[in-house]
């Protein structure tokens, strides 16, 4: 007769340190932060369609960020000063042309509540750029990651991080959708408003400029 094989042996997350884990990540996803302010100002501003295509940007550049850090390639990045200055800068000046082109669009430019396919898709690349151009998202998935891999499992490091790191992208996925649906619900009446729609760009603009701040911010705290 065969040996019996250990249950842990087919697992890719220890069970016995599961429930911190997901504590973790609900306490982690209500601190607000960059991306949760970016899906919130843009389902406020065009609607629910377009903060649902910016949750999937942010999740397409977590799951970017899931396999670097698997992979080891975000490891090898965090390590690098210079890597995180490039992309501090990067980052900064993305949001800065981002806040310029919104502050330059004039109400002629606001997109009808029924035609905005095309900004949806706007906001997914910028929300998804966002995430992978923020030092602080990668350094976030070199140093969380890791310390919720287990010896007690046969998998491979890589292998846990990779679904830990699936996990946490699922959840946050659904969170942030659960967010769109809250304050695109609310801002309904805004997007019938036509003095809140001559200026919805403008606010979006402001949105991108502060972000921009906050990024090239901590470029400069981390050189000082």
């Amino acid at each position: 007769m065969p040996p019996s094989v250990p249950t842990y042996a087919f697992m890719m997350i220890d069970l016995a340190i599961l429930p911190l884990y997901l504590t973790t990540i609900i306490a982690l996803l209500l601190i607000p932060g960059p991306d949760m302010l970016l899906i919130a100002s843009s389902s406020l501003s065009y609607g629910k369609k377009v903060g649902i295509f910016a949750s999937l940007g942010n999740a397409t550049s977590g799951l970017i960020l899931t396999l670097l850090a698997a992979m080891g390639v975000s490891a090898l990045i965090a390590m690098n000063p210079m890597a995180l200055q490039v992309l501090r800068i990067l980052g900064g000046s993305y949001l800065m042309k981002m806040g310029w082109d919104c502050m330059r669009s004039g109400p002629a430019d606001t997109p009808e509540i029924t035609q905005q396919s095309g900004l949806a898709k706007v906001l997914y690349r910028r929300a998804a750029f966002c995430c992978l151009l923020n030092p602080k998202a990668l350094l976030f998935f070199v140093l969380f990651l890791p310390q919720f891999v287990s010896p007690q499992l046969t998998a491979t490091s890589g292998e846990q991080m990779l679904a830990l790191g699936l996990l946490l992208n699922v959840m946050g996925l659904l969170f942030n959708l659960l967010l769109v649906l809250m304050v695109g619900t609310l801002g309904k009446s805004l997007l019938k408003n036509d003095k809140f729609r001559a200026n919805q760009n403008k606010f979006m603009g402001m949105i991108f400029f502060a972000l921009a701040i906050l990024l090239l911010g901590s470029q400069v705290q981390a050189m000082g």
